[in-house]
């Protein structure tokens, strides 16, 4: 048996680092996704094996199923209705199963990805043989939630599986999940999540979880959608950051200048509250569409500039938002900064053969571009011949 999940990536919208300090951000899925096929091996095939393929990165690894069941005897019984938290104690086995697997130098930061997937995959299918490939369409560490989105597309796909989860209503083949299924399987993903990040804050599993947008105010989580189509361009700078020392960075920054900084922070606060409630405003016309996509412009400059007093901005940001101002579009930072993604909204009044030059242009510089549509569906699944 057969079957194939996919989860979207997620960008920030507004209130990034002012999150961290009690105001609110906005997040939204993308349509690139983290596609994952798990096959159950058959009695016949006498492969007592579990595979991962990790086709973009050219990796694989398999163990022995004997291996895993020795190493984790208590997990011989799947749990996919239970989310658990690794133990300190089934954490270091893991890690003991996956640097057995010997993993490049250069591409020892996927280690802990391939501990969450051992963990997920055990916990909800127990020990079966299984080959299990993975593609995605979101670059690495880039702030778009490459993370989440497997861990997302993981545990949906073994959800399906298990066949403790039921699929609903066809999207163009996709399969969705119900309500309840949903919030299990965000728990989930959250346990992967936190084998790879320690203590995520869990706004990018629950984006690539439930797609649409999200709003975030400490802990407290409010799930939206935008009334109107919403499109981005979104370039990959292509430079590494450091997120903990950019946070740290803005930390430290606080504590030097705390009422300036203070005043920043409520204005961010208050420029996600505008951003989520002009996504929600209900839209007649092409007129009121665009005067929307203006308010939105307008927002999005206004917390880059913000960004930018935090000192999280870096030169290759600012080449992209030089150029997508030639031709008058509105750009921002999403994440952490410091490099990584920046947005920049593409009005519905804009011809595809201007986004063409600016895609150009910013690929002459060694950016990598893509255009999504923002705010569309979460998790899905397909069995055996569907997409």
């Amino acid at each position: 048996m057969e079957v194939k999940a996919r989860a979207p990536g997620k960008i920030i919208l507004a209130g990034e680092h002012a999150v961290v300090h009690g105001s609110t951000a906005v997040a939204a899925s993308i349509d690139l996704y983290t596609y994952a096929t798990i096959r159950l091996t058959s009695p016949s095939e006498s492969n007592d094996m579990l595979k991962l393929q990790l086709t973009d990165l050219g990796l694989e690894f398999s163990w022995p199923i004997g291996r895993i069941k020795k190493a984790l005897p208590d997990l011989g019984f799947p749990f996919s209705s239970t989310p658990r938290t690794a133990s300190a104690e089934s954490i270091k086995v893991i890690t003991t199963l996956v640097e057995e697997q010997n993993i490049p130098e250069a591409k020892i930061g996927l280690a802990s990805g391939v501990s969450a997937f051992l963990w997920l995959y055990t916990c909800i299918q127990g020990f079966k043989p299984a080959s299990v490939v993975v593609t995605s369409g979101l670059p690495l560490g880039s702030g778009l939630g490459s993370s989440a989105s497997f861990c997302v597309a993981i545990s949906a796909a073994l959800l399906a599986l298990s066949g403790s989860v039921p699929l609903g209503t066809s999207h163009h083949g996709w399969l969705s999940y119900e309500e309840s299924d949903l919030e299990l399987l965000n728990k989930w993903a959250f346990e992967g999540e936190k084998l790879i990040h320690g203590k995520p804050s869990g706004i990018d599993n629950t984006v690539s979880t439930y797609g649409n947008m999200i709003k975030y105010r400490s802990g407290s989580l409010t799930r939206i959608k935008s009334n109107f189509p919403l499109r981005m361009l979104i370039t990959n700078t292509k430079v590494g950051r450091n997120t903990k020392a950019l946070v740290a960075g803005v930390s430290e920054r606080m504590l030097r200048h705390h009422d300036a900084m203070s005043f920043i922070f409520k204005a961010v606060n208050s420029i996600s509250e505008e951003l989520a409630t002009v996504l929600q405003s209900p839209v007649h016309d092409d007129l009121s569409v665009t005067a929307t996509e203006e308010k939105l412009e307008e927002l999005m400059e206004m917390n880059q500039g913000l960004l930018q007093s935090f000192g999280v901005s870096h030169a290759s940001i600012e080449t992209v938002l030089q150029t997508t101002l030639k031709y008058k579009l509105s750009s921002k930072l999403t994440g952490a900064g410091g490099g990584g993604c920046v947005l920049t909204l593409l009005p519905s009044s804009l011809s595809g053969i201007v986004v063409d030059k600016v895609i150009a242009e910013l690929e002459s510089y060694g950016f990598q571009c893509f255009t999504a549509d923002i705010g569309g569906n979460g998790a899905e699944a397909c069995f055996d011949d569907q997409p």
